[in-house]
């Protein structure tokens, strides 16, 4: 797979999510569920990687993947708690799945197309 593909795939998944979780979580603020400002800063951690995200700096999406984690942990919370929004948490839990999975492998190939590996340690 190259750079190119898993740069559209993360991009467009990431998109996704961020519409996704954005529109659920002013959904849920709206109808009296949560504080629509809680709602709005649950969602302010995935929005921290979006310009690298978009630009393709491999350094972002590496720890970006780290930022996921917070809402895969939510979507299988959610997966396991409710049946109210399965189907919502099912989809969270597999677009974020993609992701985890897209986001270091781009920044692998990335980075070693760029020469931004790490140096290896020489004998002395």
């Amino acid at each position: 797979m190259t750079s190119n593909t898993l740069f559209t795939l993360s991009r467009l998944g990431y998109f996704a999510l961020v519409l996704l979780l954005g529109g659920w979580f002013v959904g849920q603020g709206i109808s009296g569920e949560y504080t629509l400002l809680f709602s709005l800063l649950w969602i302010v951690p995935l929005l921290l990687p979006a310009k690298g995200v978009f630009q393709g700096n491999p350094y972002t999406y590496a720890w970006a993947s780290f930022v996921l984690c917070l809402y895969m942990l939510h979507g299988l919370t959610l997966l396991y708690v409710t049946t109210d929004a399965f189907a919502f948490a099912l989809i969270e839990v597999l677009l974020i799945g993609v992701l985890l999975i897209a986001f270091p492998f781009y920044a692998r190939i990335r980075g070693r197309e760029l020469g931004l590996g790490l140096k290896k340690k020489t004998k002395e």
